[in-house]
């Protein structure tokens, strides 16, 4: 049986590890979990024991006594969607399984002013800045896309695809965002991010970012 490692930052701040952190959670299997401090002088050293790219997340995988690295979240997410078919996490129809791959695919290259301008402080309450034109379009296409997910493929399940998919740990940072500095939402899409953030993993996620910043960590 593989024996799986995952790699993570600092949970208040890692938006890109709990993306990969989400897709492993939802394959209900044992994996080891180890979180690097993030925004210290010695990060990107510590990180790099694991993966030469010195960035999380890193997925480690033990099997047939080799060991593999994966880093990137979309690597990461695609590789245990592969090794996992059973976990569903893209839609079975093919063209709305592209269609997610496109929504997932959009949230890994793209949205830089959202990212600049709301970072993420995962259990924080922060007050909403003033937004740049480019950011405040950019928030605008992604209530857009969740908009048309959410009225054409999801179901009563309630997640963009249907059942909790990549494109679902994809957002997942934003929804976080959209929670820490109050952003204004649609009441189809609030209740979408009521649904994620009431996720096992989610709340967990939540609860170890508070402890980090009670400890100060961050």
């Amino acid at each position: 049986m593989a024996r799986y490692t995952l790699i993570v930052g600092t949970k208040e701040w890692s938006s890109w590890s709990l993306r990969a952190y989400l897709a492993m959670r939802a394959l209900d299997v044992a994996f080891e979990e180890i979180v690097v401090p993030l925004r210290r002088a010695g990060t990107t050293d510590a990180i790099r024991p694991y993966s030469a790219a010195g960035r999380v997340p890193i997925l480690k995988i033990s099997e047939h006594g080799a060991e593999h690295t994966i880093w990137d979240s979309l690597a990461i997410c695609e590789t245990l969607a592969e090794r996992h078919p059973n976990a569903k996490l893209w839609p079975d129809d093919p063209f709305r399984r592209a269609e997610a791959r496109a929504y997932a695919a959009e949230m890994h290259s793209g949205f830089p002013d959202l990212r600049d301008q709301l970072s993420m402080e995962f259990v924080r309450t922060l007050p909403l800045p003033e937004l740049r034109e480019t950011t405040a379009a950019q928030i605008a296409r992604i209530l857009e896309a969740w908009t048309h997910a959410l009225e054409h493929h999801s179901d009563q399940r309630g997640f963009l695809f249907g059942g909790f998919s990549i494109a679902d740990c994809m957002y997942a940072p934003v929804v976080s965002r959209f929670r820490t500095y109050g952003v204004e939402l649609p009441d189809a899409v609030q209740a979408y991010c009521e649904r994620m953030w009431a996720l096992p993993a989610m709340r967990d996620w939540a609860a170890a970012a508070q402890a980090e910043i009670e400890s100060g960590l961050a």
